[in-house]
């Protein structure tokens, strides 16, 4: 029995872990960018919800981005130096955040892209029904992609 107790609290420890990388992006982020700093502001991020303006949206982590994804999304500078993932969320286009903005006008937000690397996250929203194509000529003029936001620790 005491053994059984503890290969329990290892699988769970073990959970716990493998969760704490997957939601790398959890915590405070301060907005470093106009865009976030005039539409969101500061933001929250569990891996299960967004917190916009004291505003909680649910997010679904869908999967790890590719290199050639990041390249393509976030064209980092120094080339890929971080992670990226896509998740599912549900952003109204009724609601309204800092000065009375949108994240996408008259859309509603069903797609979310983050790219983390050191203490910068960068995270794009999109308004399809569909998951976003990922690549350079798909998101050249994407009427999908509503903006870029840039955030700090």
């Amino acid at each position: 029995m005491r053994n059984y107790f503890r290969t329990c609290l290892g699988v769970l420890l073990l959970g716990c872990c493998v969760s704490g990388v997957a939601q790398q992006e959890s915590g405070f982020w301060r907005a470093a960018n106009q865009s976030a700093r005039s539409i969101t502001g500061d933001i929250g991020f569990t891996g299960e919800k967004l917190t916009i303006n004291f505003m909680g949206f649910t997010v679904a982590h869908i999967r790890a981005l590719e290199s050639s994804e990041v390249l393509a999304v976030f064209n980092p500078e120094n080339g890929v130096q971080g992670d990226g993932s896509l998740y599912r969320v549900a952003i109204p286009s009724s609601r309204k955040f800092l000065h009375k903005n949108t994240l996408c006008g008259s859309d509603d937000v069903n797609w979310m892209v983050t790219y983390l690397s050191g203490r910068s996250l960068e995270v794009k929203f999109f308004s399809s029904q569909k998951p976003p194509l990922l690549t350079p000529e798909a998101l050249t003029d994407s009427a999908d992609l509503c903006g870029t936001y840039s955030y700090v620790r």
